[in-house]
């Protein structure tokens, strides 16, 4: 008996896999205010040059007068935010003059924000302005690097320990960081955090899907991903309504830090993956977990009967499984044929590549930096309802591939739509990131369909790992823009078109079950490797005929 059939035994989909799956995903929801937090909390507010300190008399005059004699105005007549004059230009106040020295330099004492719209945020607090503008992306690309570290660590450290401990020790690790965060008022502690916090991003999304995947029977697995995908929706319109009535950063970001205590309080409750305790020659702790899920469900009698097919089970799950799963999964995958694990890195380097270009610095689209992110967010749902309906019927590298190629040309005919059209062009890139948002959700469920068990979480980490490296890449990607304004979009753009193509060479999983081990995935591979030469064969041998057969020599 397979460890499918053993589940559809006990309920299928049932009360405890309702319940199970949704404790799992509540906290990946708020996962995702943490991705795209510092869109509120290193919001740049309008400002310019602070005057000097030696005009005490004119400096407390905040007037329009005082601000027009001492600060140049840009090309658009606004207040310009990096520069000021030497000196006062009083002279300036006439409108028949220009002033008689328009001599200017860099703000030394400091600058003046516009706190209207947000009291404070880490960009007031440490003047990441004008020079120091640079470190307001570090802080971002910090957390990206944590996201990397996370996935490198917590992958391989899940094929080890099981899937629980290291989702309950992120929990906590974010809980703690987050507040740590919000409570240290120099910007290096800041960065140290939220790269600690990053780390936690891999721990728990990595685990939550393999535990949701691992305890959801074949039928079940398309659906729960694609719940996985709406709760980061729901958590990015979470995210517009807290930041709206919580606008300082450092509640902001406490705010979004403290409900995962609550998380790890209750994330004992959840059981360990029974596969992976029947891969581990832990065939009774398995048979515990599974008696309590059949409890839950309604089936209490099947699972009192389940000890003989357990342990029949894990005895040929088990031998030296634990010393095969530490092969690495290239060189593994390679010796399969598949290369997924290149093939699906790739795709999520390209996929995270233009996903974080264009939801990382939603000021760039001129309007309320809540509706932006309320749009974004709302845009998620009737794209993931059709990823749905694709993933089901069409399949995955299908669904995967058509979502990336809509998205990258949706990010490079953003190019033509004039600046003017501020509507237009939000709408337009929110669409193209809704296809991302999808195809994202949908290359991790196909990630971790693609794995045997024993090495499930190495692999995914593996290629989550590429997709880091993506998020990284993503703000130098943004910084082209003040060479040419064209090359941020063709790239994020052309890197989607690319990676749609690069999935079209995976293999498809639709309604297949889950390979448990290597030796398993291994068998699978010759068997398709040996019917795919049949196959061929037999059309070189039909052909073969069909040249010399008589019809031929008659026609």
């Amino acid at each position: 008996m397979a460890f499918t059939d053993l589940l559809d035994t006990l309920g299928g989909t049932g009360r405890f896999q309702l319940i199970h799956t949704a404790l799992l995903l509540l906290p990946c929801g708020l996962l995702a205010c943490h991705n795209f937090l510092q869109n509120f909390t290193a919001a740049v507010p309008p400002h310019h040059c602070r005057g000097p300190t030696n005009h005490t008399e004119a400096s407390t005059n905040d007037s329009g007068a005082w601000l027009r004699a001492t600060v140049p105005l840009d090309q658009l007549g606004a207040p310009e935010p990096c520069r000021r004059f030497t000196k006062p230009q009083w002279a300036l106040l006439s409108p028949n003059s220009s002033g008689p020295d328009t001599a200017t330099e860099r703000c030394k004492d400091g600058w003046v924000y516009n706190h209207s719209v947000f009291p404070s945020t880490i960009v007031m607090e440490w003047d990441l302005v004008c020079e120091a503008r640079t470190l307001r992306d570090l802080a971002q690309s910090v957390y990206m690097a944590g996201v990397l570290m996370g996935a490198a660590v917590f992958g391989s450290l899940a094929d080890r320990l099981g899937r629980k401990a290291p989702l309950v020790w992120s929990y906590l690790q974010l809980a703690a960081s987050g507040a740590a965060t919000a409570y240290f008022s120099s910007f290096s502690a800041y960065c140290v955090f939220r790269f600690l916090m990053g780390m936690t991003f891999s721990g728990i999304i990595l685990n939550s899907l393999s535990l949701v995947v691992e305890w959801m029977p074949t039928r079940g697995r398309t659906v729960a991903g694609i719940l996985l995908g709406y709760s980061f929706t729901l958590g990015q319109l979470i995210l517009a309504g807290i930041a709206y009535l919580i606008r300082p950063w450092r509640c902001l970001q406490f705010a979004v830090s403290a409900p995962f205590l609550i998380f790890f309080l209750y994330s004992w409750w959840l059981p360990e993956s029974s596969r992976w305790l029947l891969l581990h020659g832990k065939s009774h702790l398995a048979v515990q977990n599974l008696q309590k899920v059949a409890a839950m469900n309604g089936r209490k009698e099947e699972g009192e009967r389940l000890t003989k097919e357990v342990s029949e089970l894990g005895g040929r799950k088990g031998g030296n499984s634990l010393q095969s799963c530490w092969q690495p999964p290239v060189v593994l995958e390679f010796r399969l044929t598949c290369h997924p694990s290149v093939d699906a890195g790739n795709t999520q380097f390209s996929n995270s590549v233009a996903y974080y270009g264009l939801a990382m610095d939603l000021q760039k689209f001129g309007l309320s930096l809540y509706l932006v992110q309320a749009l974004f967010g709302i845009i998620d749902i009737p794209a993931m309802l059709v990823a749905i309906a694709t993933m089901i019927y069409m399949g995955r590298w299908a669904t995967v591939a058509s979502f990336l190629i809509l998205a990258g040309l949706m990010v490079i005919a953003n190019m033509f739509v004039p600046e003017g059209m501020q509507i237009l062009r939000t709408a337009q890139a929110a669409l193209g990131k809704g296809c991302l948002a999808s195809s994202f959700i949908c290359v991790y469920l196909f990630t971790g369909e693609l794995y045997p068990t024993e090495i499930r979480q190495m692999g995914m980490g593996f290629a989550s790992v590429y997709a880091r490296l993506g998020g990284l890449a993503a703000p130098l990607v943004t910084r082209l823009g003040e060479y040419s304004t064209i090359l941020p979009p063709v790239s994020f753009g052309a890197t989607a078109v690319l990676a749609g193509l690069a999935v079209c060479f995976l293999t498809e999983t639709r309604n297949a079950p889950l390979v448990e081990t290597i030796a398993a995935m291994e068998r699978w591979a010759k068997e398709t490797s040996s019917k795919k030469h049949v196959e061929e064969k037999s059309e070189e041998i039909s052909l073969q005929q069909l040249r010399t057969s008589p019809l031929r020599e008659t026609i």
